[in-house]
């Protein structure tokens, strides 16, 4: 007879090998399974199986010199891992030596067609925000909103600084006219296309809530207009620039009432149609974790948002000559061009999202970026503009109040059903098409 090997547990509990005595003496089958012999079961997948993750960490890292060196490799490989998800995954990253070049054309040459141009491809590349995967729908939609307004923003307050007004009317007005019918419109068709087997629906009543704010914005851009042109003005002039400043205060307020409503008073309101779906489903969701963490996260969008405002310096001072160089009218670059490229990561986000049947994310950056350009990027400029001494106003010009009253109208027609399909996604691409010709032939009245 062979005499019995004794094994010594080192790092393994007393009280496993009692219950491991416990079982054997039980007459269950998983009992009889543990206490085979060594042939059948090898003692160390016995310990793999039945030890907690914590216990075998414990074994494997025992030593101290063996986890400071993990986790100095650990810290190596998140900053390549971040560097190369940020940097070298996103092949609209290839626009990256666009930005400086912009600037070393701007210091040789002065050339501002190029200059514009370089600065426009420059812009495009932003961080990929996967902050809704740590936030949740309706949080994810909004920070994505946020995030991706923020060229706009820091473009408008240049543009504000150096008095150029109309050049911030139109380049907001076409960054609410490309959000809601280009990138809504690409958002459903692709997710049409690619989810064909079935119908894609979303929150009906957070979409209604914003279609609401959304007229709610139209009425503060058109009364001013509307002041305008039927001369019923106290003061020619000033009675709309005071309209208007009072309008925006009250949108400001109305936006962040909205925001507390959106996020503390009624959350149920907003719960995602396929959240029960994504939780009950069989870890579906596995393979759509984040590439990288929450505070690489913001770190690069930070990064990405002061490069941004390096680069609006050169793109603003460099816009009209590019409109003479080019021979395009401002107004088409303002409407149609920046918005472009301001959206392009938005743009991106809500196809993505659709694509993975995740349209109240889509609807979150589409629509949710519109409401926040109308009801708060509008009325900040306006004060903004107020509080530095330019006449920063409500009155976008009859055209112009046209073109949004009429978009708002079509939106809030294809959300009523709460549903979404390839071609209504087409319907809206060609609705954007109709309105960037009629900018390309449109002079602006205001000049």
């Amino acid at each position: 007879m062979e005499t019995p090997v004794e094994v010594k547990p080192t790092r393994v509990a007393s009280g496993f090998l009692d219950d491991l005595s416990e079982t054997c003496k039980m007459g269950t089958p998983n009992g009889r399974a543990m206490c085979k012999s060594d042939d059948e079961v090898p003692f160390d997948s016995e310990i793999n199986f039945h030890l907690s993750e914590s216990i075998l960490v414990d074994v494997r890292g025992s030593h101290s010199g063996e986890s400071q060196t993990a986790r100095h490799e650990t810290l190596a490989g998140i900053i390549y891992k971040s560097i190369r998800v940020v940097v070298f995954s996103n092949k609209l990253n290839l626009l990256m030596p666009f930005g400086p070049l912009a600037i070393l054309v701007q210091k040789l040459t002065g050339h501002l067609g190029w200059v514009f141009g370089l600065s426009l491809l420059g812009i495009v590349p932003l961080a990929e925000r996967q902050l809704a995967f740590y936030t949740g729908d309706t949080v994810g939609g909004l920070l994505n909103a946020t995030f991706g307004n923020a060229t706009e923003l820091i473009i408008s307050i240049y543009a504000l600084k150096s008095g150029m007004t109309r050049v911030v009317q139109l380049s907001l007005l076409g960054s609410i006219l490309s959000n809601m019918l280009l990138v809504l419109g690409c958002a459903f068709l692709c997710g049409g296309i690619v989810n064909h087997k079935k119908e894609q629906v979303f929150n009906k009543a957070a979409a209604s809530v914003n279609s609401g704010l959304l007229l709610m914005a139209v009425m503060g851009i058109l009364f001013p207009a509307v002041l305008h042109y039927t001369h019923t003005e106290v003061r020619v002039g000033k009675s709309e620039l005071s309209l208007s400043r009072l309008s925006s205060c009250i949108m400001l307020v109305a936006y962040v009432a909205y925001l507390f409503f959106q996020l503390k008073s009624q959350r149920s309101l907003y719960v995602s149609v396929n959240e029960d779906e994504s939780q009950n489903g069989n870890n579906s969701n596995d393979d759509e974790s984040p590439d990288i963490s929450k505070w690489e996260t913001l770190i690069w969008l930070s990064v990405m948002t002061a490069w941004i405002s390096i680069l609006s310096e050169y793109l603003v001072g460099a816009m009209e000559g590019a409109s003479m160089a080019w021979e395009i009218p401002v107004a088409f670059i303002s409407v149609i061009l920046l918005p472009l490229v301001g959206n392009a990561a938005e743009h991106a986000s809500a196809i993505m999202f659709a694509m993975k049947d995740k349209l109240d994310i889509s609807l979150g950056v589409a629509i949710g970026s519109s409401t926040q350009i109308s009801m708060f990027v509008i009325p900040f400029c306006v004060v903004i503009g107020w509080i530095i001494g330019q006449p920063m106003d409500l009155n976008f010009q009859l055209f112009e109040t046209a073109a949004l009253f009429l978009t708002v109208i079509v939106v809030a027609f294809m959300l009523q059903e709460g549903t979404a399909n390839y071609f209504k996604g087409l319907m809206l691409i060609l609705c954007y098409l109709i309105v960037a010709a009629s900018f390309y032939v449109h002079v602006d009245s205001s000049q």
